[in-house]
């Protein structure tokens, strides 16, 4: 005849079998959550070296003839050539382009359409930082008068919602041509450019907005972490069922001495 202990044993264990299975699953759902988030930042840290890349080929590149670009919708792999074009602003629609940045530095920039015999393109002519307590323009600073040559960089369109994106009084948030197109007597081609160099130069207190700071970010690490979750994950698993069989264990060793002194 089996002892007592024993006997209790088969669903002690039966319950031991469903919690670790039932972790088992929960481990097996977070290790997938976590790897697949580690590949995330992978691929973005990819994604930063390949913008990185393009910026470095196009800031080393000659600089070309508008035209030559602006054929097309453009894409991030247009980003940062540099171009010229000529051209006369239009005074009566320059924009106010809120919360920019440029480096470490918050402000605004100022976006003109420039007239060309071969279309009209927008052109920021560059960045304001913004003063400490103090409000952003209500208007822009006029442009400068007559033909003028723009050296600068090929900058896509930029995305969000509409009220971003569409000129409201003379400002807006996000620099976007075809929603600019929507406002004005004529049309745009894609995209933007924003100015480095003008000719005849001007003294508007603008500067020109820098390409982006050529760093990989902290992807790498982040992938690091979130794999060492799925791993950590699997560990955890191990230390509990060893954690319950050493006490199954002593439970077993207490019944038996029990049964002895019996």
């Amino acid at each position: 005849m089996p002892k007592l202990g024993t006997m209790g044993e088969v669903p002690q264990g039966r319950r031991l079998w469903f919690r670790w299975a039932a972790m088992g699953v929960a481990v097996v759902c977070l290790a997938v959550a976590f790897v697949n988030l580690g590949r995330w930042q992978l691929d973005r840290l990819q994604q930063r070296r390949d913008n990185n890349g393009v910026v470095v080929a196009h800031e080393s590149a000659a600089i070309v003839d508008w035209r030559t670009v602006f054929t097309r919708p453009l894409t991030d792999a247009d980003q940062w050539q540099r171009v010229r074009v000529q051209g006369t602003f239009d005074p009566e629609h320059s924009y106010v382009v809120r919360y920019r940045s440029n480096g470490d530095q918050t402000g605004w920039e100022i976006v003109t359409p420039l007239r060309t015999a071969d279309g009209n393109v927008l052109v920021s002519r560059g960045f304001a930082a913004r003063p400490s307590a103090q409000d952003f323009p209500r208007t822009a600073p006029p442009p400068p008068t007559g033909e003028v040559t723009v050296v600068g960089y090929v900058r896509r369109d930029e995305q969000g919602g509409t009220d971003a994106i569409t000129p409201v009084d003379g400002q807006m948030r996000l620099i976007n041509s075809v929603a600019v197109a929507g406002t004005l007597p004529y049309p745009l081609v894609n995209g933007y450019i924003g100015a480095t160099e003008l000719s005849p130069a001007v003294s508007d207190g603008l500067v020109a907005v820098n390409p982006p700071e050529l760093t990989e970010g902290n992807h790498f690490s982040y992938a690091l972490q979130w794999f060492s979750f799925a791993l950590i994950a699997g560990v955890g698993l191990v230390v509990l069922i060893r954690s319950d069989l050493r006490d199954r264990r002593k439970a077993r060793q207490v019944a038996a001495a029990t049964a002895e002194r019996h």
